[in-house]
C-alpha cells in the first residue's frame, strides 16, 4: 500500500472544508515525486519561489499537510512581461496512511526543492526472523 490514501489540491480548505489560509482563486497545485525505502517514504516537492517563512507544514495522523505561498523579488526597473507561477497561496493535503509515524516526519526546503521524510512506524517495516 502507498504511503498515502489519496491526494487532494486545497487553496484555502482542505478536503475537510478546514482552512489553513484565507480563500483564494485555485492556482496550480505544486508537482511532487514520492519514493519508497524499506525505512520510509521520500516525498520531492517542487516549490519555485516559496521561502522557509512562507511555508507550513503540519502532520496529524490521518494526514500530511503543505500550505504556502510564493514571492517573488523584481529587480528595480524591470518589468514582468510574462509569469506561470502567481502569488496565490497552494495547498497539497495527503491523506496518510497507517503506516507512517507521524512524529518523525523530517523537512529541508533548499533551492526551492521541499523534501520530506516519512518513517515507516515499526509495525511496518520488514524485519528479519531467527530460525531456531
Amino acid at each position: 500500500m502507498s504511503f498515502f490514501n489519496h491526494l487532494t489540491s486545497s487553496f484555502g480548505g482542505g478536503a475537510n472544508g478546514s482552512s489553513a489560509t484565507t480563500a483564494e482563486p485555485a492556482t496550480i497545485p505544486p508537482r511532487y515525486e514520492a519514493t519508497e525505502t524499506p525505512d520510509a517514504y521520500g516525498l520531492t516537492v517542487y516549490l519555485p519561489g516559496v521561502t522557509k517563512e512562507n511555508l507550513e507544514i503540519t502532520g496529524e495522523a490521518d494526514e500530511l499537510r503543505i500550505v504556502g505561498r510564493r514571492t517573488w523579488k523584481q529587480p528595480e526597473g524591470w518589468t514582468a512581461l510574462y509569469r506561470e507561477s502567481s502569488e496565490e497561496p497552494f495547498g497539497l493535503t495527503l491523506a496518510l496512511a497507517n503506516s507512517v509515524n507521524v512524529d518523525g516526519i523530517q523537512a529541508a526546503l533548499q533551492d526551492g526543492v521541499l523534501r520530506l521524510s516519512l518513517p515507516k512506524a515499526d509495525a511496518v517495516k520488514p524485519r528479519k526472523i531467527a530460525v531456531n
